[in-house]
């Protein structure tokens, strides 16, 4: 039998990612599709660019998309710029770290970890100190880690990292357009992201900014594939050892030459696209303001409702919060009933969290009054259902107020 089309259920996505999608972000996707050289399809290539720029605050001119989810971007920064043999130093306070360190790993690189306790971040005098111990040549690190819902502060490490002669890398996946992010103010050489949490679109597209000094470490391991290598071209013996994730061909993809390195992914390119437009539109500090205080209005609302919240508040992102699952109550069966009653998804979180926390995102086109009310609403009904005693309309009035006096 031939099933019927596509036709999912009205959901609102409230979890830490993904969320749901502005709409002008699926009404770009809809758009009709041109060839890869098409002049409609550079154009669009170059005003995406322009605009991711303004997206990451940077003056890169390196500045583009990858083909593929949020990891496509990590393993494409990490491959590119991590020689077989180099040390990459990444400090680890959630899943997300792991994650970066296996990607190194996976490119031959000699890693080296340091870990904080999951729910605190790094004080900078730990990473300095790490720095000078094992002398890398990158220092990976995520700046918000949605398994633990922490963000580490950046603005100091990359001039630590410029002294020392140190890449700095970040993965901005969850806290890009949500969380204040200064590319250039704060010594980045590399970062990447997704479309999925704060920028409000679907996975399948990963921007990612490069400085002059990463671009030049890419170059210099630059190598074209024959069949598209031209006499004249660099075939360095030390090349990046994936095809897809090389960045020395993906930028001449991006730029002037046009390298015919892969055909890109045109719908994602609108969507990604829009994303972008829909944040500079809007205004960069003011989408970020918007996040901070459905933050507060989220955190607010939960613990007036009197769950506890996990891990160090004072660093927590404003897009997510970690609450504690109330003894008693079965946290996925829970959940499963705030999915299917109110059509309401949260979630929970890996490793030493799972089961132990909800995690509840207000990201994008969610981190909004009406989201948020919504949401408390439903999780007291629910609450209530399995025995938590939990105060009649408190966690609606809690972020109303914070609603009230952000107005």
């Amino acid at each position: 039998m031939i099933p019927g089309p596509i036709d999912p259920p009205a959901r609102l996505l409230m979890g830490p990612g993904p969320i749901s999608a502005y709409p002008s972000v699926l009404r770009a996707m809809s758009a009709p599709l041109v060839g890869q050289y098409d002049p409609f399809m550079t154009a669009t290539m170059a005003e995406t660019q322009e605009l991711y720029r303004g997206v990451w605050n940077t003056r890169n001119e390196a500045t583009l998309l990858i083909d593929g989810t949020s990891r496509a971007g990590i393993e494409a920064a990490i491959v590119s710029l991590v020689r077989p043999g180099d040390r990459v130093l990444v400090p680890v306070f959630g899943r997300f770290g792991h994650l970066l360190a296996e990607i190194a790993e996976r490119a031959l690189a000699e890693v080296h970890t340091i870990e904080a306790p999951w729910g605190q971040v790094f004080p900078t005098s730990a990473i300095e100190e790490a720095i000078v111990r094992v002398k890398p040549t990158l220092l990976a690190l995520v700046q918000g880690d949605t398994s633990t819902t922490m963000n580490q502060p950046l603005d100091e490490i990359g001039e630590i990292c410029r002294r020392h002669g140190v890449l700095f890398y970040t993965d901005a996946t969850a806290s890009l357009g949500g969380n204040a992010f200064d590319a250039d103010e704060w010594g980045l050489d590399a970062a990447t992201a997704g479309l999925q949490k704060c920028l409000g679109g679907p996975s399948g597209s990963a921007p990612i900014t490069l400085s002059p000094c990463a671009v030049e470490v890419v170059r210099s391991r630059a190598r074209i594939e024959a069949g598209i290598r031209e006499p004249g071209d660099p075939t360095a013996s030390d090349f990046v050892r994936s095809n897809y994730f090389d960045l020395g061909m993906i930028l001449d993809y991006w730029g002037p030459r046009r390298l015919n390195h892969h055909t890109e992914a045109t719908t994602m390119l609108y969507g990604a696209r829009e994303c972008a437009r829909v944040m500079m539109l809007e205004g960069r500090d003011a989408v970020i303001a918007r996040h901070e205080v459905a933050g507060r209005a989220m955190l607010a609302g939960v613990q007036a409702l009197g769950l506890s919240v996990f891990g160090d508040i004072a660093h927590k992102m404003n897009n997510v919060v970690a609450v504690e699952i109330p003894e008693g109550v079965p946290g996925d069966t829970a959940r499963a009933a705030l999915l299917e009653d109110f059509g309401i998804e949260i979630g929970t979180s890996f490793g030493p969290l799972h089961g132990r926390v909800w995690r509840i995102g207000t990201m994008g086109f969610n981190a909004r009054h009406d989201a948020v009310l919504t949401t408390l609403a439903a999780l007291e009904a629910v609450l209530r259902r399995f025995g938590a005693a939990v105060p009649a309309g408190g966690g609606v009035e809690a972020a109303a107020d914070v609603y009230r006096a952000a107005a």
